[in-house]
């Protein structure tokens, strides 16, 4: 399988590239930023250069061309305002999956959040509300369209070592989870096509990854 990963300097899709390559899988990261190659080299992917702020859908679709899937894993990323929650969070998302369309690659993986169904709670920091609608109107751009798609929100991200045990589900209580342990969610949903159609929502918690996954 060959996964085309936007924002693909992230921490979640580094792991992700990682895990793909260890299992013979190609992955390639879409990045802004010609200095962050090594490091997807490292991490077994192809770097493409790609500024999806700026980018139109056809110069996105080209590098889609020969994929089998596509993860959305970008954002604005901390100190970033709440235009840039909107460009992002939301708009980059969108241009990839009309790229998607373009491309004919069928499916599509979203990394979400948890909190986002809703309006913000009152007293919600102005960013970080900018942040939970632009996330709310990729995921429901990307639902409403005719693509293999599924959603996953994981609660609060840690750097901690993967435990490989998760809660994975339409609705769990709020709480974190490792990014290694996302990496290996995405990787398994990537492999199970009857995944597609579902939005889940990922903790920590004690069902190994593939038996979640196979559950959710």
């Amino acid at each position: 399988m060959r996964v085309v990963i936007a924002g693909g300097h992230g921490k979640i899709a580094r792991l992700l590239e990682r895990e793909l390559t260890d299992r013979g899988d190609h992955a390639a990261g879409l990045i802004r930023d010609p200095a962050q190659s090594a490091a997807l080299t490292a991490a077994g992917a192809q770097p493409i250069i790609c500024d999806l702020e700026h980018a139109d859908v056809t110069q996105v679709a080209a590098h889609l061309a020969d994929a089998d899937a596509v993860v959305f894993a970008a954002g604005a990323g901390p100190g970033s305002g709440a235009a840039r929650k909107d460009t992002v969070d939301r708009a980059a998302a969108v241009l990839l999956a009309d790229a998607a369309q373009q491309a004919g690659v069928r499916r599509y993986l979203l990394v979400s959040s948890m909190g986002v169904e809703g309006e913000p709670r009152p007293g919600t920091d102005a960013v970080f509300a900018a942040y939970l609608r632009a996330k709310k109107a990729a995921e429901d751009d990307l639902t409403a369209r005719d693509l293999d798609w599924t959603v996953l929100r994981p609660g609060r991200l840690t750097d901690e070592r993967p435990t490989g045990r998760v809660t994975l589900a339409r609705r769990v209580p709020s709480g974190a989870v490792t990014r290694a342990d996302v990496a290996g969610v995405l990787v398994a949903l990537l492999h199970t096509p009857a995944t597609a159609g579902a939005i889940l929502e990922l903790v920590a918690g004690d069902t190994p990854i593939p038996e979640a996954v196979t559950a959710g």
